[in-house]
Formats: C-alpha cells, structure tokens, sequence
C-alpha cells in the first residue's frame, strides 16, 4: 500500500494508472470544515441560544452526538429535528486543500478522473457543488443513489460501475482514500491500485 501524508504528494504515484479516482470526504477537503459550517447553520436557525456553534462542535470534539448532547443540555431537544434538518440541507461553506483543484486539473489532462463518496445524496451533491468540482471528474458516484447505505464502502458496487462508465480495466484504475478501514477492501478485491492518505486532521486520524 502506498501511504502520503499530504494529499499533493499522491499524483508522484500515478503516472501508471489510465483512471485516477478519488474519495471526497477529508480526501479532497475536510471534513471538520463541513461539520463547522452545519453547525453555523444550526446556530443561524436558533439565534436565542448563545454559542450554540460552538458548544456543538465542542461536543463534537469530545466524540457526544453532538446534536442530541447540546440539545438536550440546553432544554430544547423537542427541536432536534429542525436541526438535523438545517444541517443535512445547508449549503457548505467548505474549500479544497490547498493545491488540489490545480492538481486535479493537471491529472486530468492525462487520466480520466472519477469520484466515489458515501453519504447523503443531497448533502454529497451540496459539497460537491461547493467546492466547485463537477466538471473535473469525467464520473462521479454517490453511493447511497445505487440503492441506499447498502452500496456504501467497501461495498465494491461503485468500483465496478466507474469501471464500465470510464470504460478502463481494474488493473488501471486507482482509488486515493483516507478510511483505511473501508475505502480500500474493494480496490484490493478487484485488482486496484490504492493510495492511503493518512490525514493527520481527518475525522478517522
């Protein structure tokens, strides 16, 4: 397995792959930045709380469901469906990485480009959409729209349709992810290449 710990460092090991694919979630940006801009939302939604930003993240941080934990301290928990609700609907206020819209565009002036991301329908297609990146990829998967949260990683569903909709064989194709845990049994089964960006700020650091 070929590991980086900087995200720019992955495009040194891929000049032998036709296909370049990449996860989204604190792959290409991070994900405590979405998490940060859904709890701005929430707080925008409950103006009469003071702090609640910030109390959710803290929260957060210390690994509470954060929106059950903060709300039920703060004796509005009857309204966590609201919240839940401004969370999964906002527009992100999310960027890539530094330097990964340039390499993106790079790589795809020699190799096809997919994305594979679990989540959320909406809320993938919102961050795709905020970070301006629909137009660099020549396929992009949202695995929950195959079916629901059954298609999601390591389920190897995905892989196989980027395969036929990129029209490149498994052998050179490569999936760049940062869940060791889930985002690479299916490259592996099907005779992938796969690059494990060790994010030393990603939720599963």
């Amino acid at each position: 397995m070929i590991t980086v710990a900087n995200i720019l460092d992955c495009e040194q090991h891929l000049s032998k792959f036709e296909a370049v694919i990449f996860d989204l979630d604190d792959t290409l940006y991070s994900e405590k930045d979405y998490v940060r801009s859904g709890y701005k939302a929430i707080a925008d939604k409950f103006p009469s709380v003071e702090n609640l930003a910030s109390k959710l993240y803290k929260a957060f941080e210390e690994k509470h469901p954060a929106i059950d934990f903060v709300f039920e301290n703060e004796g509005i928990i009857d309204f966590k469906d609201k919240a839940l609700e401004a969370y999964r609907s906002h527009m992100p206020n999310i960027s890539l990485y530094s330097g990964v819209y340039e390499m993106l565009v790079r790589l795809g002036k020699t190799k096809k480009l997919g994305l594979i991301t679990d989540g959320r329908p909406a809320g993938q297609r919102a961050k795709i959409k905020a970070l301006g990146i629909e137009n660099l990829f020549d396929c992009i998967i949202v695995t929950d729209e195959l079916g629901g949260v059954e298609y999601r990683k390591p389920n190897g569903k995905a892989f196989e349709l980027m395969s036929k909709e990129l029209g490149v064989p498994y052998d050179e194709m490569v999936y760049v992810g940062d869940n060791i845990k889930k985002d690479f049994t299916a490259p592996e089964k099907l005779g992938m290449g796969y690059v494990f960006f060790r994010n030393p700020d990603g939720i599963y650091a």
